[in-house]
């Protein structure tokens, strides 16, 4: 079975699908934002996503009077939400720069009045944060908007996992394996989980969300058969914010994307021939025919 976002098929057989993560990565600045999309277009990625949060609602009640430093000073953690989200007018402004640069856009709501943001700007797809698998509310309201969804696994177990996917139904759903540690370690990343969703889910295409600081793991899931792979990226892993440390910079994202394509072309079909390239070594050392 293949989902398609945009033009672009996503399954068995299609080129992996490639997500730049941008998240809240742009600190708030829009001009950051258009540099992280033009980091993702030249990479060669399939689509930039965001994240959209009605803060007030999102942010937990514990959370909203702690202290936070940031480069604006001390603030609250809910005042801090309320800095690094865009508006309307600047999501249109990123949105169109990514479709301008070729690319898809999307973004993970955090709570029902945030999908219906994002459907009033016509996203083409909707992705669901491994934080919010267990809010079942919010994934009916995604299943009502009838685009694709993708669905990451983070920090959630299979019974969360089984309960989210009869929320959303499977006839439009791309699943992602993911650890939800920042940066991810080795030992936490259970790749094999791909092959057990897989199994459990067949037909819904399968991928891998990672937060890992290197791209050994990501690719290693493209071996498995992730045909989705999801990348937090930044212009400096130095820059201030939770998520630069586990992202990739500018010459990361490339090396991923091209290390990709040469696995895709290297898992070849499973079928075995002799090669064209054989020829001349089976000619000049077997000894012994068929």
């Amino acid at each position: 079975m293949t989902v398609e976002i945009g033009s672009q098929p996503i399954g068995d057989g299609a080129p992996v699908y490639v997500i730049a993560e941008i998240g809240l990565n742009h600190n708030g600045s829009v001009e950051n934002a258009k540099k992280l999309i033009d980091v993702a277009a030249h990479a060669g990625a399939q689509a930039v996503k965001f994240q959209k949060r009605t803060p007030e609602i999102s942010t937990p009640e514990h959370m909203k009077s702690t202290p936070r430093e940031t480069p604006w000073g001390t603030m609250t953690y809910l005042e801090y939400r309320y800095k690094v989200e865009f508006d309307r007018e600047q999501y249109i402004e990123i949105g169109d720069y990514a479709t301008m640069r070729g690319l898809d856009w999307f973004a993970s709501p955090w709570d029902e009045p945030s999908v219906d943001f994002l459907e009033d700007i016509n996203v083409v797809a909707h992705k669901v944060a491994s934080a919010s698998v267990t809010d079942l509310g919010m994934l009916q309201r995604l299943r009502e908007t009838g685009k694709p969804i993708i669905l990451s696994t983070g920090m959630s177990t299979l019974d969360q996992i089984d309960r989210a996917v009869a929320t959303l139904g499977i006839d439009n759903l791309i699943i992602l394996h993911a650890t939800s540690t920042y940066p991810l370690p080795a030992e936490e990343a259970n790749l094999r989980m791909i092959t057990t969703l897989k199994h459990r889910y067949p037909g819904v295409p399968i991928g891998y969300s990672g937060h890992e600081t290197g791209l050994q793991i990501s690719l290693a899931a493209v071996a498995m058969g992730a045909v989705v792979v999801e990348r937090h990226i930044t212009l400096d892993r130095a820059m201030w914010g939770s998520d630069h440390a586990a992202s990739l910079e500018p010459q990361g994202l490339e090396r991923l994307v091209r290390d990709i394509r040469v696995i895709e072309e290297a898992l070849g079909d499973g079928v075995k021939r002799v090669m064209r390239g054989e020829f001349a070594p089976q000619a000049k050392l077997r000894r012994v025919g068929a």
